[in-house]
């Protein structure tokens, strides 16, 4: 069993207790549920912003411990005066210490696109998801059927919220693609063994369909790569350890979009 198998099958034990525990009525009842989200897909797509994706990740089974007493509020709002075109908030609390509380802050003081980013298996968690503050989910495809990605896609798109399928390899990509995805992202990561390839990104961005916004995904820290990849199609970046592992990672992220910028007028 590698990682990504163990998370699920722990996510599944979760899911069944979280549904106990709070019944869809409920989550139905947060005052997030009606309000309208904001658009992952336009938001990569502006001009005006670079498409880095900043992520609130307190550890990972790779990177172990990377910044466990952040301060959700205060980062979050640090990311968006840096220029991030979006957030990620990790919501697993078994596996990468985030909460859907998290989530709930980043929210409440950030008006931008949020990805929940976690193990979405349930029409539950979408629920959930929207419940929170969420504007997108994120679907691995190595971990779903391409009938399970229908059917949660569909779901997520029925409720208001759009839709981020992870890759890996062409294979995923071509089996799981479906209308109701809006954003693919290659995880650059292998889940195995942990190594990290950006030339992965770089190899699937022509198999990937001029109708879905791409976005890259682990590994991505210098500027240079990333004008690389914007080169090769991609318009997001979604950037978390090399972020989180500093002491200030919102000045991280502010002098990366910098340099991201300024590569891009020089070109």
């Amino acid at each position: 069993m590698n990682i990504l198998e163990e998370i699920v099958a722990h996510k599944r034990k979760e899911v069944a207790e979280r549904k106990e525990l709070y019944p869809t009525r409920l989550l139905e009842q947060s005052v997030f549920f009606e309000t309208p989200t904001v658009s992952f897909k336009s938001y990569l797509q502006r001009d005006d912003l670079t498409g880095i994706i900043a992520e609130i990740k307190r550890r990972s089974p790779s990177q172990g411990t990377l910044h466990p007493s952040v301060d959700v509020e205060q980062l979050s709002i640090g990311y968006m005066q840096a220029g991030a075109s979006a957030l990620s908030v990790l919501t697993d609390e078994a596996y990468f210490g985030g909460s859907n509380k998290d989530l709930e802050v980043a929210r409440k003081f950030n008006f931008c696109p949020i990805l929940r980013k976690d193990f979405i298996i349930d029409e539950y968690q979408i629920i959930e998801a929207r419940s929170i503050g969420a504007d997108v989910i994120l679907l691995i495809a190595r971990s779903l059927s391409p009938e399970e990605i229908a059917r949660l896609a569909t779901f997520a798109k029925s409720i208001g919220l759009e839709v981020l399928l992870e890759v890996h390899d062409e294979d995923e990509l071509k089996r799981s693609l479906h209308e109701k995805v809006d954003v693919v992202g290659v995880n650059n990561r292998n889940l195995d063994d942990f190594s990290v390839s950006i030339e992965r990104s770089h190899t699937l961005a022509p198999h990937i369909p001029d109708e879905f916004v791409k976005i890259s995904e682990s590994g991505l820290s210098s500027a240079e790569s990333i004008h690389a990849l914007k080169q090769s199609g991609f318009r997001g970046f979604l950037i978390g350890t090399s972020f989180m592992k500093t002491s200030q990672p919102h000045r991280t992220c502010a002098r990366l979009i910098q340099d991201v910028k300024r590569l891009a007028e020089e070109a």
